[in-house]
């Protein structure tokens, strides 16, 4: 009889299935099979989920964030059967402008796992030798948690500000969070926005600078904290496109704007104000492999605390039924994680 594994399939918007699938076999040459150990729940899964997401086609197992052990290998790899392994999820041309200039993470032509091409919702998934980086050091946990927090190491590589920065960051998600910890590492003063009280408060007792974007004038607030100049650097990390057009008037001038979340609308600002202020617009999308060896040193020096940032788990089994909960109640959730290979 043919091997099977399970997987969690999104057959359409709002339906999510646990299921079985023929295994993936031996890997092609230059890739390797992965046991899947635990896989992060990103906001892009939620919007896979709910229809949301503006170029998947269904049906599609989803998971991009993981951790698993090396089960097989073709090809001459520096890694072993066995190795505990964080995954890339950007797979790369290599041969397109940005993959020249060593960007693999805006390829022309990328997929990525759990998007483009199925993910890690699953017990074994084939990844390329070179989308794989040794977990040394890292529970398989922590080792899942690496590239949700890449995205904003990369984001703060992107800004090119210096140590002392002001810098605000907007939005307290799992994405800004990131980005905040990440600046801190970086020296930078940092100062978190957003509207909802309980990831304030999370940020808050992390040792950030909070600014409630619920109450009052926003702009005068932002006015006192920066003694009426505005923040250094503006991250914006909360895919929403009202907060990202209304971002460019809290960047002082020679100040920095960052766009770490994406949307579909077209974003506009004053050209007057932005030539005045002679601001930087820079987009930061996914993340390199310095990026993740960037977050996975951090981890192991202590400075991210994971135990704090993953609020909620599951199982493979079980994940249908609690994404679909998560996807509208996220209260207390900062970043859930699924154990593939655990019980259920």
């Amino acid at each position: 009889m043919d091997a099977t594994i399970k997987i969690v399939r999104c057959a359409e918007p709002g339906r999510l299935a646990f299921e079985e699938q023929a295994a993936p076999g031996a890997p092609p040459e230059g890739w390797v099979l992965v046991n899947v150990a635990h896989v992060g729940i990103c906001g892009t899964d939620y919007h896979i989920f709910q229809g949301k997401h503006p170029y998947l086609a269904y049906p599609r197992v989803m998971g991009h964030e993981v951790s698993g052990t090396i089960a097989a290998i073709n090809g001459p790899v520096d890694m072993a059967v066995g190795q505990q392994v964080v995954v890339n999820p950007y797979l790369a041309c290599g041969n397109c402008p940005a993959c020249r200039l060593g960007k693999p993470n805006c390829c022309l032509a990328i997929e990525v796992l759990g998007v483009h091409r199925d993910g890690a919702m699953s017990e074994q998934i084939l990844v390329p030798a070179q989308n794989l980086i040794a977990a040394t050091g890292l529970s398989l946990v922590e080792a899942a948690t690496v590239e949700f927090l890449a995205i904003g190491a990369h984001a703060v590589g992107r800004s090119m500000a210096g140590p002392s920065s002001r810098t605000l960051v907007i939005g307290a998600g799992p994405i800004g969070l990131g980005t905040a910890l990440f600046a801190r590492i970086a020296r930078q003063c940092v100062t978190v926005m957003d509207v909802d009280a309980e990831r304030l408060a999370f940020a808050a007792r992390q040792g950030f600078l909070v600014i409630d974007g619920s109450k009052g004038s926003i702009v005068e607030t932002i006015a006192e904290r920066t003694a009426r100049t505005g923040f250094d650097v503006v991250f914006d990390a909360t895919g929403n496109s009202r907060s990202m057009r209304s971002a460019f008037a809290y960047v002082a001038h020679g100040g920095v704007m960052v766009m770490v979340s994406v949307v579909q609308d077209d974003i506009t600002f004053s050209d007057p104000e932005f030539h005045k202020r002679e601001m930087m617009l820079i987009g930061s999308r996914n993340a390199t492999r310095a990026d993740f060896q960037h977050v996975m040193a951090s981890i192991r020096a202590g400075t991210i605390p994971i135990d704090e940032l993953v609020t909620h788990r599951t199982t493979l089994r079980n994940s249908p039924r609690d994404i679909a909960i998560w996807a509208q109640q996220k209260s207390g959730l900062i970043k859930a994680v699924i154990d593939v290979a655990g019980p259920g």
